[in-house]
């Protein structure tokens, strides 16, 4: 598309492709899912895809930023409403799983997109999962708590890495075992994060 401003058509035509997007890739995989099946979902023709997005690749990556978009905006409302550091970073975590049990499908598209289209197993390219700066926003919540005298000293980039691993962990368990309990879980990764940081 040129570098005109988009018309509000254009802006809603380019949002459905993106939400029809993201429903084939996290039902039928990223291999899996096609231009031409993500056009047949949208009513609309291949044509009309490639118009707004060049190829699969850049579709799949604006897909990948609305739906990372949408999970900073989520947690950012939670985290900024906490009357202080500690409580932030407690609200980091809920949010974090509250965000992935609520839209399962994003999750799934996070995944797909990020991992290796070979066997789902390898990061396309290491540090791609950590998009947005997460690890950096929950330092940042950590030095502010320790500013505050209200957590420990302790290397927050180490501390910040180790609790995204274990919300990543306790999330990819979730996708592969549905019957976890993903509220008694977070209680769990809450007294776990509140041990290692208070």
């Amino acid at each position: 598309m040129s570098s005109r401003p988009m018309t509000f058509t254009e802006h809603a035509r380019r949002e459905q492709i993106i939400e029809c997007t993201i429903d084939l890739v996290s039902t039928k995989g990223y291999r899996g899912t096609s231009l031409s099946a993500i056009a047949e979902r949208a009513g609309i023709s291949k044509a009309a895809v490639l118009y707004h997005f060049s190829s699969k690749e850049n579709l799949a990556q604006a897909a990948l930023e609305h739906v990372f978009r949408q999970f900073g905006d989520y947690v950012r409302e939670r985290v900024e409403s906490q009357p202080d550091a500690r409580a932030a970073v407690t609200a980091y975590v809920r949010a974090m799983i509250g965000y992935q049990s609520a839209h399962r499908r994003h999750v799934r598209l996070i995944t797909e997109v990020l991992l290796d289209d070979q066997d789902g197993t390898k990061l396309k390219a290491p540090g791609s999962h950590d998009a947005g700066g997460r690890w950096q926003t929950l330092a940042g919540l950590l030095a502010d708590g320790q500013r505050a005298g209200q957590l420990r000293e302790f290397d927050t980039r180490a501390i910040a890495l180790a609790i995204g691993g274990a919300i990543d962990g306790v999330v990819s368990h979730w996708l592969a075992h549905p019957e976890l309990d993903l509220d008694a879980a977070a209680d769990e990764l809450e007294r776990f994060v509140l041990a290692a940081i208070a």
